[in-house]
């Protein structure tokens, strides 16, 4: 068997994590202070999977590409392929056909997170040679998702977002194909949402007879597409933190836990319960930050109090009196709260965002 190409998906529009996606790509997004592109970038690298393509949209593409460059930080090689319209996961598969040749491959959507990485899939997929194998877990919401029903191992068809769910084993966003798939994926008619959907590409395999296995997923699987997964998915990322402190922390600061403290960082009399990481260059001062948390670059938070949040590069958080939580900050935000009477709240804030004051 010829060696795995990789190829990740990075274009969608990120609708759901608006408005951080109107500026930034939802794929860059970061989880743990590390974009979560570049989690998947590193799982095929890991299962030894170098050469791959990015699809990305016109829109963010550029943003991508400056990114994640040309794979060689990754030590891997890395080429961009524009899909011009959001046509699908199948149309995505055929916009890369020429990249991927005759080579088997690993489809890897950008937004995802597996905590075991690609490594168990890849020499499955390697040792059994089937036409497709595709990874399921079980998830609460079978409706919401591309659903596998199953006679045994065997998956006897997949249904996207079921009104009445065969099982609640859903599609993760990892497949492993032999070139067959493009000649089921050309044979597609665009579903009701305008898409060639993948689920229907396999399922053309199924009912050619050929060789469709699945895996259920060990450890966790996160889609970032939400706010609420995109904060689960810091958690589950800082759970394994290991410390490592290169900033400074100053006497009347203390560090409790697993806490990663960048070079240039500053700790004055404030208090850091991990896990939580603090990336370089950001001066925490007379300020508590709590677990869960990701402090991007270059960020200040002064006189507040910060727990289970993202808050992005170049962002000031200052006297807020009152504890921020379960929130994502953008870039170069800038949240205060003046002294003195009276109490008001001035605010400049972009599109489409979403602020609760509780």
């Amino acid at each position: 068997m010829e060696p795995l190409k990789g190829l990740i998906l990075s274009g969608g529009a990120g609708t759901r994590l608006r408005p951080i996606t109107h500026t930034s790509a939802k794929q860059l997004v970061p989880v743990a202070n590390k974009p979560v592109l570049f989690y998947g970038i590193e799982a095929l690298v890991d299962a030894g999977v170098k050469e791959m393509g990015i699809i990305i949209a016109p829109e963010t593409g550029d943003e991508i590409r400056e990114a994640a460059g040309d794979g060689s930080q990754f030590g891997a090689e890395i080429t961009y392929i524009v899909q011009d319209k959001p046509a699908g996961l199948a149309h995505a598969v055929l916009t890369a056909e020429e990249f991927i040749g005759g080579s088997p491959f690993v489809m890897y959507l950008g937004d995802n997170l597996l905590r075991d990485g690609l490594r168990g899939l890849v020499s499955t997929f390697t040792e059994h040679e089937p036409d497709a194998l595709i990874l399921l877990t079980p998830v609460d919401d079978p409706q919401s998702y591309g659903v596998a029903e199953l006679d045994g191992e065997k998956i006897v068809r997949l249904i996207e977002k079921p009104k009445d769910p065969p099982s609640n084993l859903a599609l993760v966003g990892v497949y492993l194909f032999s070139n067959l798939i493009f000649e089921a994926a050309r044979s597609l008619e665009p579903s009701w949402r305008g898409e060639l959907e993948i689920t229907e590409a396999i399922d053309k395999l199924i009912d050619d007879g050929r060789t469709v296995r699945s895996e259920v997923v060990r450890g966790w699987w996160k889609d970032t597409g939400q706010l609420a997964d995109m904060l689960e998915a810091n958690r589950l990322v800082l759970e394994e933190l290991v410390t490592a402190i290169e900033g400074e922390v100053d006497e009347a600061s203390k560090v409790e836990g697993r806490v990663v403290l960048g070079p240039g960082a500053r700790l004055e009399r404030s208090v850091v319960r991990g896990p939580a990481v603090i990336g370089p260059g950001a001066v925490i001062e007379d300020a508590f930050i709590g677990p869960y948390t990701s402090i991007g670059d270059d960020v200040h938070v002064r006189r507040s109090e910060v727990e289970n949040s993202i808050v992005l590069a170049g962002s000031v958080v200052e006297d807020l009196g009152t504890r921020m939580e379960a929130s994502l900050l953008g870039k170069e935000v800038k949240l205060t709260r003046s002294e003195g009477m009276p109490k008001t709240l001035r605010l400049l804030v972009g599109d489409r965002s979403e602020i609760k004051l509780v």
